[in-house]
Protein backbone atom coordinates (compact mmCIF):
# COMPACT_ATOMS: atom_id res chain seq x y z
CA UNK A 1 0.00 0.00 0.00
CA UNK A 2 1.58 3.69 -1.14
CA UNK A 3 2.36 5.75 2.00
CA UNK A 4 0.13 9.20 1.15
CA UNK A 5 2.32 10.82 3.75
CA UNK A 6 4.03 11.32 6.81
CA UNK A 7 3.10 13.15 10.12
CA UNK A 8 6.56 13.85 12.14
CA UNK A 9 6.44 15.84 15.13
CA UNK A 10 9.96 15.75 15.97
CA UNK A 11 8.82 16.23 19.50
CA UNK A 12 10.09 12.58 20.88
CA UNK A 13 13.11 11.47 22.18
CA UNK A 14 15.13 9.13 19.58
CA UNK A 15 16.03 5.81 20.72
CA UNK A 16 13.35 5.84 23.28
CA UNK A 17 10.54 3.45 24.10
CA UNK A 18 8.37 2.89 20.71
CA UNK A 19 4.60 2.53 21.31
CA UNK A 20 2.22 1.45 17.57
CA UNK A 21 -1.32 1.33 17.13
CA UNK A 22 -2.44 0.64 13.33
CA UNK A 23 -5.73 1.26 12.58
CA UNK A 24 -7.91 1.11 9.41
CA UNK A 25 -10.49 4.01 8.17
CA UNK A 26 -13.09 3.04 5.53
CA UNK A 27 -13.72 5.85 2.40
CA UNK A 28 -17.45 4.98 1.66
CA UNK A 29 -18.67 7.27 -0.99
CA UNK A 30 -22.63 7.31 -2.44
CA UNK A 31 -24.31 10.01 -4.56
CA UNK A 32 -21.20 12.29 -4.04
CA UNK A 33 -20.82 11.93 -0.44
CA UNK A 34 -18.74 10.42 2.37
CA UNK A 35 -19.24 8.58 4.69
CA UNK A 36 -18.07 10.14 8.23
CA UNK A 37 -18.48 9.93 11.43
CA UNK A 38 -19.07 13.57 13.40
CA UNK A 39 -18.80 14.34 17.23
CA UNK A 40 -21.59 16.13 18.20
CA UNK A 41 -19.63 17.67 21.16
CA UNK A 42 -16.31 18.50 19.72
CA UNK A 43 -17.93 19.34 16.34
CA UNK A 44 -15.68 17.48 14.04
CA UNK A 45 -15.23 15.01 11.30
CA UNK A 46 -13.63 11.70 11.16
CA UNK A 47 -14.23 8.48 8.48
CA UNK A 48 -14.97 5.99 10.60
CA UNK A 49 -12.48 3.17 11.63
CA UNK A 50 -10.29 2.20 14.56
CA UNK A 51 -7.71 0.30 15.49
CA UNK A 52 -6.74 -3.03 15.21
CA UNK A 53 -6.92 -5.47 17.47
CA UNK A 54 -4.20 -8.49 18.02
CA UNK A 55 -5.07 -11.68 15.51
CA UNK A 56 -7.22 -9.25 13.06
CA UNK A 57 -6.92 -8.66 9.88
CA UNK A 58 -7.35 -5.09 8.11
CA UNK A 59 -10.11 -6.56 6.68
CA UNK A 60 -11.77 -7.78 9.91
CA UNK A 61 -10.89 -4.80 11.14
CA UNK A 62 -12.97 -2.39 8.60
CA UNK A 63 -15.93 -4.50 8.74
CA UNK A 64 -16.23 -4.31 12.54
CA UNK A 65 -15.36 -0.65 13.39
CA UNK A 66 -17.00 0.94 10.25
CA UNK A 67 -20.19 -1.19 11.36
CA UNK A 68 -19.90 0.06 15.51
CA UNK A 69 -19.46 3.69 14.53
CA UNK A 70 -21.43 4.57 11.29
CA UNK A 71 -23.92 1.48 11.45
CA UNK A 72 -22.76 0.44 8.35
CA UNK A 73 -22.22 -3.23 6.97
CA UNK A 74 -19.42 -3.23 4.73
CA UNK A 75 -18.94 -5.53 1.98
CA UNK A 76 -16.08 -7.46 2.60
CA UNK A 77 -15.45 -8.22 -1.44
CA UNK A 78 -15.37 -4.53 -1.89
CA UNK A 79 -12.68 -3.42 -0.27
CA UNK A 80 -9.94 -1.89 -1.97
CA UNK A 81 -6.45 -0.28 -0.98
CA UNK A 82 -6.47 3.97 -0.94
CA UNK A 83 -2.59 4.17 1.19
CA UNK A 84 -1.47 4.90 4.44
CA UNK A 85 -0.92 7.90 6.84
CA UNK A 86 2.38 7.02 9.06
CA UNK A 87 2.32 9.77 12.14
CA UNK A 88 5.26 9.92 14.95
CA UNK A 89 4.96 11.69 18.01
CA UNK A 90 6.07 11.59 21.61
CA UNK A 91 3.58 9.41 23.20
CA UNK A 92 1.67 9.59 26.73
CA UNK A 93 2.76 5.79 28.41
CA UNK A 94 5.82 6.40 25.29
CA UNK A 95 9.12 8.14 24.08
CA UNK A 96 8.00 8.08 20.31
CA UNK A 97 4.26 6.65 19.31
CA UNK A 98 3.61 5.43 15.83
CA UNK A 99 0.43 5.35 14.42
CA UNK A 100 -0.29 4.01 10.69
CA UNK A 101 -3.90 4.64 9.51
CA UNK A 102 -4.41 2.44 6.76
CA UNK A 103 -7.50 3.66 4.04
CA UNK A 104 -9.74 1.76 2.41
CA UNK A 105 -11.92 2.57 -0.27
CA UNK A 106 -15.22 0.24 0.08
CA UNK A 107 -19.05 -0.24 0.02
CA UNK A 108 -21.51 -1.42 2.29
CA UNK A 109 -24.92 -3.42 1.67
CA UNK A 110 -27.27 -0.50 1.85
CA UNK A 111 -28.46 -1.17 6.12
CA UNK A 112 -28.02 0.25 8.93
CA UNK A 113 -27.71 -1.29 12.04
CA UNK A 114 -26.93 0.32 15.52
CA UNK A 115 -24.11 1.89 16.61
CA UNK A 116 -21.90 0.26 18.92
CA UNK A 117 -19.64 3.08 20.63
CA UNK A 118 -16.92 2.46 22.97
CA UNK A 119 -17.68 5.33 26.29
CA UNK A 120 -15.56 8.15 24.89
CA UNK A 121 -17.35 7.99 21.70
CA UNK A 122 -20.60 7.68 23.41
CA UNK A 123 -19.66 10.51 25.05
CA UNK A 124 -18.73 12.61 22.37
CA UNK A 125 -22.13 11.84 20.77
CA UNK A 126 -20.26 9.98 17.61
CA UNK A 127 -23.44 10.28 15.20
CA UNK A 128 -22.78 8.86 11.52
CA UNK A 129 -23.51 11.28 8.16
CA UNK A 130 -23.06 11.65 4.62
CA UNK A 131 -21.20 15.23 3.71
CA UNK A 132 -19.58 16.38 0.92
CA UNK A 133 -15.64 16.60 1.75
CA UNK A 134 -15.76 20.29 1.63
CA UNK A 135 -18.72 20.41 4.55
CA UNK A 136 -16.18 18.12 6.20
CA UNK A 137 -13.00 19.80 5.99
CA UNK A 138 -14.51 23.33 6.70
CA UNK A 139 -15.79 22.14 9.94
CA UNK A 140 -12.70 20.22 10.89
CA UNK A 141 -11.03 23.77 10.15
CA UNK A 142 -13.52 25.38 12.47
CA UNK A 143 -12.47 22.48 14.87
CA UNK A 144 -8.39 23.01 14.72
CA UNK A 145 -9.07 26.81 15.65
CA UNK A 146 -11.09 25.83 18.52
CA UNK A 147 -9.16 24.83 21.98
CA UNK A 148 -11.49 21.33 21.86
CA UNK A 149 -9.18 20.55 19.00
CA UNK A 150 -6.28 20.44 21.70
CA UNK A 151 -8.46 17.24 23.41
CA UNK A 152 -8.37 14.99 20.70
CA UNK A 153 -5.17 16.25 18.98
CA UNK A 154 -4.69 18.55 15.70
CA UNK A 155 -2.81 16.02 13.88
CA UNK A 156 -6.06 13.67 13.71
CA UNK A 157 -7.98 16.35 12.07
CA UNK A 158 -5.08 17.81 10.05
CA UNK A 159 -4.85 14.33 8.67
CA UNK A 160 -8.39 13.61 8.06
CA UNK A 161 -8.56 17.40 5.95
CA UNK A 162 -5.33 16.04 4.31
CA UNK A 163 -7.09 12.60 3.30
CA UNK A 164 -10.26 14.54 1.92
CA UNK A 165 -8.21 16.39 0.39
CA UNK A 166 -6.27 13.92 -1.50
CA UNK A 167 -9.53 11.96 -2.03
CA UNK A 168 -11.22 15.11 -4.09
CA UNK A 169 -7.86 15.85 -5.89
CA UNK A 170 -7.11 12.77 -7.23
CA UNK A 171 -10.68 11.00 -7.24
CA UNK A 172 -13.24 13.57 -8.64
CA UNK A 173 -15.79 12.21 -10.05
CA UNK A 174 -16.60 10.54 -6.88
CA UNK A 175 -18.23 13.69 -5.59
CA UNK A 176 -19.99 14.91 -8.29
Amino acid sequence: MRLLFAIDKGDYLPGGTVGRRPSVRGIIVREGKIAMVHSLRDGYYKLPGGGIDAGETHAETLVREVREEAGLCVIPESIRPYGFVRRIQKGKAEDIFIQENFYYFCETDGQTVPQSLDAYEAEERFTPEWVTPAEAIAVNEQALRSTKSDRHGSVMLERENRVLCMLTEEHPALFR
